[in-house]
C-alpha cells in the first residue's frame, strides 16, 4: 500500500522536515530513502535538532510566517494552540487507508481542534519507571507495577554505588518547559501541586510545591549522577544504557532504546513499572505525542502531506518492525498495533498503553484546575514561563540557590508574567 495525496505533486518538490534528535526520528530520517524511491518527483531536506533548540526554531518560524520548514515535528502542547491561530494546514484529508480511526483516542483528541486533526502522531507517549532487575535483587528489593514515592526512593538508595559509578535515580534536570518541567510538573501533580488555582492564581511557592520539588532535590543529590543539571532525556538515556543509572523515570518510548542490545549494555535487565503516586489518587506520568505538522505557510503542501501519511501510516510501522524488529516500532499512537500479537510480546507494551490511557488532561492533579494538560499548562504563555521556572530549579540543583528562593522566584515571575497577559 502506497500512500498518496491527491494534487499536482509538481516535478523534484523539495520538502523541508524539522525533527528532534531523538531515535525515532533518527530510524524515520535513515529509512526515508524507501519513501523517495516510491516517490522520485519528492526530496527530503533534513533539518534535525536538539529538543529545546527544536522548539524554538519551529515556534519562531511559525509565528513570523517564515516558511522555512513544510514538515515540522511538534508536539501536543503546540498543536491545539497553533491550529486555533490557523497556523497549521488540517489533515482531514489523509487517505481513508490512513485510517485517522486507528489513532488511540487519547492521543487524537489532543492534536484536534473544532473537529479537524491538525498532526499526524509519529510516537505516543507517557511516562514510566525503568529500572535496573538485577540491582532491585541484588538490593532485596522487589519493585511494585505500581510504585510510591516512597518505594523509589528506597530502592534508589538501596542501588545508590557512587564509588562503581552507579546512581540509584536519573532525572531530567536540563532546565526547559519539556525538559525539567515536564518531569516535574506530572511529579508535582502526584503530590496534590498545580501551577494555578481556579482563579489563575500561580500556586509555586505553595507547600505541595515545596514538597514536591524537595523531594525531587533529596533524590537528585543523594542518589542521582553528578552533573544532573545539565540532564535531559538523551543524557540520561545515555547513563541508563552505559549502566550507570538503577532507575530512569521518563518516557515510555525510551522502553525500545534501555532494551536494545545494539545500544544498551543492560539490555537483558531491565523492568518497567508505573510512574509513582503519593497515595493522592495522582500518578506522576504525562501524555504526550511528537507529531508531524504542516505549517500553513508551505508552498509544498501536497508533497508534505504525501510524506507524513507515509511516515505516520501502518505501512511505516511494518517497515520498522522488518527491519528492526517489533520492539522498535514507534509505539503509542494506534489501537492496531496494541492489538497485534506479534507486538504484545514485547515486554513493555501493555505498560506503555497502560500509562497512555491512565494520564488526564482535563484532570492532571489531585484539586481541580482552570487548565488542560497533564505536564504543561496548554496556554500559549506557559513555554516562556515554564522554561524560567526551569532555570531556577536546575539552578537551585546545581546548589546556586535554595529550593525556596527558586520557587519564590518561579511565584514572582508567573505572577507577573500572567497578570501581563490578562489572566
Amino acid at each position: 500500500m502506497t500512500l498518496v495525496m491527491s494534487g499536482a505533486v509538481h516535478a523534484q518538490t523539495t520538502v523541508t522536515i524539522a525533527t528532534v534528535n531523538n531515535g525515532d526520528m533518527v530510524r524515520m530520517q535513515g529509512l526515508s530513502d524507501e519513501f523517495t524511491a516510491a516517490h522520485p518527483d519528492i526530496q527530503l531536506e533534513w533539518v534535525t535538532l536538539e529538543e529545546n533548540v527544536l522548539r524554538q526554531r519551529v515556534t519562531q518560524d511559525i509565528a513570523a510566517k517564515g516558511g522555512q520548514f513544510d514538515v515540522m515535528t511538534i508536539g501536543t502542547y503546540e498543536v491545539p494552540i497553533w491550529g486555533a491561530q490557523d497556523w497549521l494546514v488540517s489533515l482531514n484529508d489523509l487517505p481513508a487507508e490512513w485510517d485517522a480511526d486507528d489513532i488511540l483516542p487519547a492521543i487524537r483528541n489532543g492534536l484536534t481542534v473544532d473537529g479537524e486533526l491538525y498532526a499526524a502522531p509519529f510516537y505516543g507517549e507517557s511516562s514510566m519507571v525503568m529500572y535496573r532487575k538485577d540491582l532491585m535483587e541484588n538490593a532485596g528489593l522487589e519493585m511494585p507495577e505500581a510504585p510510591t514515592w516512597e518505594n523509589i526512593k528506597e530502592a534508589a538508595a538501596a542501588m545508590t554505588d557512587k564509588e562503581n559509578e552507579i546512581y540509584g535515580v536519573c532525572l531530567r534536570g536540563k532546565a526547559g518547559w519539556g525538559e525539567n518541567m515536564a518531569f516535574l510538573t506530572a511529579m508535582a501533580n502526584s503530590f496534590g501541586a498545580r501551577w494555578f488555582d481556579e482563579e489563575w492564581k500561580p500556586e509555586l511557592n505553595g507547600e505541595e510545591w515545596a514538597t514536591a520539588v524537595n523531594f525531587y532535590m533529596d533524590l537528585m543529590n543523594n542518589y542521582g549522577p553528578p552533573g544532573a543539571s545539565t540532564n535531559g532525556f538523551n543524557e540520561n538515556l545515555s547513563l541508563f544504557q552505559q549502566g550507570k543509572c538503577g532507575m530512569w523515570i521518563d518516557a515510555t518510548v525510551a522502553a525500545s532504546f534501555v532494551t536494545n542490545p545494539n545500544d544498551s549494555t543492560v539490555a537483558d535487565k531491565v523492568g518497567f513499572a508505573l510512574a509513582p503516586d503519593n497515595g493522592l489518587g495522582k500518578r506522576g506520568n504525562w501524555l504526550w505525542a511528537w507529531s508531524l505538522a504542516i505549517p500553513a505557510g508551505s508552498d509544498a503542501t501536497d508533497a508534505a502531506k504525501t510524506f507524513v501519511a507515509w511516515a505516520t501510516s501502518k505501512e511505516y510501522t511494518e517497515l520498522v518492525a522488518s527491519k528492526e524488529g517489533w520492539a522498535n516500532v514507534p509505539p503509542g499512537t494506534r489501537t492496531s498495533l496494541y492489538e497485534n500479537p506479534e507486538y504484545s510480546k514485547v515486554p513493555f507494551a501493555a505498560m506503555t498503553l497502560g500509562s497512555i490511557n491512565a494520564a488526564d488532561p482535563t484532570a492532571p492533579s489531585v484539586k481541580p484546575v482552570p487548565y488542560t494538560g497533564v505536564q504543561f499548562v496548554a496556554i500559549p504563555e506557559f513555554a516562556g514561563i515554564a522554561t524560567q521556572v526551569g532555570q531556577e530549579i536546575s539552578a537551585a540543583l546545581a546548589g546556586q540557590q535554595s529550593v525556596e528562593e527558586a520557587l519564590d522566584k518561579a511565584q514572582a515571575l508567573t505572577a507577573d508574567e500572567m497578570e501581563a497577559a490578562g489572566y
